[in-house]
């Protein structure tokens, strides 16, 4: 199972936008990326990231509200390993499985269970039901038996279900994969949820799908995400901060940006008019804390309006801003001032006191 998970680490794929955050998983023979509809919804295109794909954006190409399924381009240059589904094996009540998923911001995952039931029904869709671990960021990724095959994909869970998970079979998924490539890739896809049927762009009659007449909106005729208020001023610093504001939105009201060796968390807390930028610099070493400890609590005294704090194991630097005193000029100041010091006290932390680079220890 160890080898099984190694190999998945390379194929799960981080999926974030400016509503959600999600994972996906790359499938070398349909040469695209699965997730689900939910995580990628009213998005032209979403930032994705894997171990062998860097942070970039890509378009979403299938969208199926129905059985909650996306299609996303991969790059042309992508080199990921094979995965397989499981085809027409048999699924039984008792099969041990792993749900993994990796959203931003947090670490891969794989959960084990077993199977309960192979033939819940919601809406007339079949679902396996399972007791592997789950949370709102694995939606999207797979759900593999013990040969390393596909049997489907995490789709949702009961709340308060005491891990109760429910994936969707993947024949979905293959069924899905044969009708948009019948319709051709080079185009834009969106099943109908009421009627069911795949319509194309080279089908579909203004705003409305032309078997049923239901409102329908393809990926590619979604609207252009524009911040608003606070998120716009927000984005305005980052940009002139050098920052690809598209690429750095993580969910509703964060952002992720990397200056040096240095990750940067940026958070607005609207309920009560709080932002937060935070630093992840590195991690405490291993023995002999006591001069690390001793320095930042010196340095607590000399950073001007920035913060050093511990999260578990992780040494923090942050900014703290109220949304009333936020302005470009004034935020510009303080968020470059947070981005020089970060990339400055990883490396005197880390050379000097000993503590871990963040990827040694994730």
């Amino acid at each position: 199972m160890r080898q099984i998970i190694e190999r998945y680490k390379k194929v799960v794929i981080q999926i974030a936008t400016p509503y959600s955050t999600g994972t996906g998983f790359y499938l070398r023979d349909a040469n695209l990326i699965v997730t689900n509809e939910h995580v990628v919804r009213s998005n032209r295109e979403v930032v994705i990231e894997g171990a062998l794909l860097t942070k970039q954006l890509q378009k979403v190409i299938y969208t199926d509200q129905k059985y909650d399924l996306a299609f996303l381009k991969v790059p042309p240059d992508a080199n990921l390993p094979e995965v397989l589904t499981c085809g027409d094996h048999p699924v039984t009540i008792g099969d041990p499985v792993v749900a993994i998923g990796h959203p931003f911001g947090l670490k891969f995952t794989a959960t084990r269970g077993i199977i309960s039931n192979t033939s819940h029904l919601q809406n007339d869709i079949q679902y396996y039901q399972h007791d592997a671990a789950l949370n709102p960021g694995n939606s999207g990724g797979p759900l593999v038996n013990a040969a390393g095959e596909i049997i489907g994909i995490n789709t949702f869970i009961i709340k308060d279900g005491d891990n109760i998970g429910f994936s969707l079979p993947s024949r979905y998924i293959e069924d899905s994969l044969r009708a948009f490539n019948d319709g051709g890739q080079n185009e834009t896809c969106a099943r109908c949820s009421s009627c069911g049927n795949l319509v194309f762009e080279h089908t579909k009659a203004d705003d409305f799908c032309p078997h049923c007449g239901a409102r329908l909106t393809l990926p590619s005729q979604e609207e252009e995400y524009e911040p608003a208020g606070i998120a716009r001023t927000i984005e305005d610093i980052l940009e002139q901060c050098g920052y690809h504001t598209k690429l750095a939105r993580m969910g509703p009201d964060c952002w992720e940006v990397q200056k040096g060796s240095a990750k940067i968390n940026v958070t607005y807390y609207e309920p009560n008019g709080l932002i937060a930028g935070d630093a992840i610099l590195c991690a405490l070493p291993a023995q002999n804390i006591k001069p690390i400890y001793e320095y930042l609590l010196r340095q607590n005294y000399e950073t001007q309006g920035l913060t050093f704090s511990l999260k578990d194991q992780e040494i923090v630097l942050s900014l703290i801003i109220f949304d009333r005193h936020l302005n470009t000029d004034t935020g510009l100041k303080q968020f470059r001032f947070l981005f020089e010091m970060a990339d400055h006290y990883d490396n005197i932390l880390v050379e000097q006191y000993g503590a871990q680079w963040k990827e040694t220890f994730q």
